[in-house]
């Protein structure tokens, strides 16, 4: 994508994005204060003058409100008669003075203030609504995989068996899964599960382990060893003496046939494994990566044709799921210092078993820097070596905040795991849920600004208009769908923002209006205009502080996208 192209994508999610929040957030204030009978004599969408060429404008007047389209796409306004202070004398509120903000009572005054943010909530609920109604796809409650070693293997749980309740209550979707697990550590837990139709009663004992929150801060939490991503069939081949290194198989290779027959996860290579005739070789086609791995480049693969011997099982052929395969170690990382290459496959931490990059890549953040013992294959030997986790920039967050990480990558191996349509089409039912997804996001938001506050969250992942853009773009990218995700996300942030007690924004204008209410009578236009420069004063210091952070991050990397504008 050329450069202008690129500029032209981030823009457009960008402004969509800022435009749509808080062109709904004005609409808020601009439809309660009619409903007050407030006269209202602007609502722009956009700043600036109005979209148009010569007396051809995108701006019309009715029931004396002016409404415009203007070409700063970057929000709106609504101007309201009395609003700002000292407006109170001027001829049109002298001539009306009941349709003015200030003489509407107390109650009206907050109706408008808080219509805002209302909004902002609302419009979370409404694309939740929609969407259930059209219905998404969701992760379905069937195990992916299980986790050697792990209190589900123990238990006999297989990969495709579907857990139906835990607890003696009833799971509909993988989240809930995972959500009663991590939130249960050192307790047991009793599941029903369903394998071919039939229904079996399990008790487990759910392991309490370091983890990482929904906020990434380290926390105790719940494992059972499930997965709902599937393992791909990538080989991983630990000893020199299997016979799969023999016939000229490698750690990395992704099985996608044993004869004639397609394989796409490991459950699928495994069975069709053990049902090749004995006594006779079986081909075994598989896609070997070409090169060295490159973080960010797409894999190129050669398909090669092995013969193996038919050993009735994929353990007596010397092969196991290449859970934790290196394929890129940073040089300057801690892993780099304690050894390793990219090639080597991860067996165990501290003498046990991985069983996923995903619980390694969680064991090594929650570990705080404290030093981990790593066994790992290379070239049919197993090796033990002594790893320290650093704090560094964390990748996945933007570079907006720190973890403890030992600079490797993973080959890639998991595949999606089973979904279910979630579609509701009865308003009586999917209106209520989301309400309650919407609830779920505003008090886990709520939960973050306090972090930040108390300083449990850094300060520095606060982010500014260059980090909504990145987002923005990003996820358009990805789809409409991740889109929408960012939308509900951001509108709630606003929403709770905007109820903040700074004068300026709508909280701090409710507060100087029930302070209104208490003394019954207005504050006088000194007291207002005083609370409004701490307002503006306050907004302006926050909004640097985001931008500051924008660009401490970011600042190279805009820096080089500036110069490619300018040369290409």
């Amino acid at each position: 994508m050329s450069a202008l192209n690129l500029t032209l994508s981030f823009v457009f999610a960008f402004v969509l994005l800022l435009g749509v929040l808080i062109t709904v957030h004005e609409f808020g204030h601009f439809i309660v204060a009619k409903l007050c009978g407030v006269r209202v004599l602007k609502f722009s969408i956009g700043f600036g003058s109005p979209i148009g060429f010569g007396r051809f404008r995108l701006r019309w007047e009715r029931n004396g409100t002016e409404y415009v389209i203007a070409w700063v796409p970057l929000g709106g306004f609504v101007k309201m008669l009395g609003e700002i202070p000292g407006e109170e004398e001027s001829p049109e509120a002298l001539a009306d003075p009941s349709h003015t903000l200030t003489h509407k009572p107390v109650w009206q005054k907050l109706a408008v203030v808080f219509a805002g943010p209302a909004m902002n909530l609302l419009l979370p609920l409404v694309i939740f609504a929609v969407t259930l109604g059209f219905g998404i796809d969701r992760p379905a409650p069937v195990v992916g995989a299980v986790e050697r070693a792990s209190p589900a293997a123990e238990a006999g749980i297989l990969p495709g068996d579907g857990i139906v309740s835990i607890g003696g209550e009833p799971v509909r979707w993988w989240d809930e899964v995972e959500t009663r697990v991590r939130e249960n550590p050192g307790e047991r837990l009793e599941l029903i599960v369903t394998r071919g139709g039939e229904p079996r009663a399990l008790s487990l004992p759910v392991v309490d382990r370091a983890g990482l929150d929904v906020f990434r801060q380290t926390s105790r939490v719940g494992w059972l060893g499930v997965r709902h991503r599937r393992e791909a069939a990538t080989l991983g081949i630990p000893g020199a003496d299997a016979a799969a290194a023999a016939a000229g198989l490698r750690s990395g290779d992704r099985v996608v046939a044993v004869g004639e027959r397609p394989v796409e996860d490991w459950v699928g290579f495994a069975g069709a494994y053990a049902e090749a005739p004995a006594g006779t070789p079986v081909t075994l086609r598989v896609e070997r990566a070409r090169g060295e791995y490159v973080p960010g480049a797409e894999r190129e693969d050669e398909t090669l044709a092995l013969p193996v011997p038919a050993l009735g099982d994929v353990h007596a052929l010397g092969v196991e799921p290449a859970t934790v395969l290196v394929s890129f170690v940073k040089p300057d990382g801690a892993a780099a210092a304690a050894g390793l290459e990219a090639g080597d496959l991860i067996l165990a931490v501290d003498g046990k078993p991985v069983g996923s990059f995903a619980s390694f890549a969680e064991g090594v953040r929650a570990s705080e820097g404290r030093e981990l013992q790593v066994t790992y294959a290379r070239s049919g030997r197993t090796t033990t070596t002594r790893v320290t986790p650093e704090l560094v920039d964390d990748e996945a967050a933007g570079g907006r905040a720190q973890a403890y990480m030992v600079g490797i990558h993973a080959q890639d191996a998991t595949l999606v795991g089973a979904v279910a349509r979630d579609q509701e089409l009865n308003p009586l039912r999917s209106i209520p849920r989301a309400a309650a997804m919407t609830w779920e996001i505003t008090a886990l938001t709520v939960q973050a600004v306090k972090k930040i506050v108390v300083g449990e969250i850094a300060r520095n992942q606060i982010g500014g208009p260059i980090e909504i853009a990145r987002q923005a773009h990003s996820a358009l990218e990805a789809g409409w769908e991740r889109y929408l995700n960012l939308l509900i996300l951001i509108s709630v942030n606003l929403a709770i923002l905007n109820l903040l007690p700074i004068p300026v924004l709508d909280g701090g204008q409710a507060v100087l209006f029930a302070m209104e209410g208490i003394k019954r009578g207005p504050l006088s236009l000194r007291t207002r205009e005083i609370a409004m420069q701490i307002g503006v004063t306050m907004v302006v210091l926050l909004m640097g502080f985001a931008f500051w952070n924008d660009l401490s991050r970011y600042w190279s990397s805009l820096v080089d996208f500036l110069r490619s504008l300018l040369t290409a």
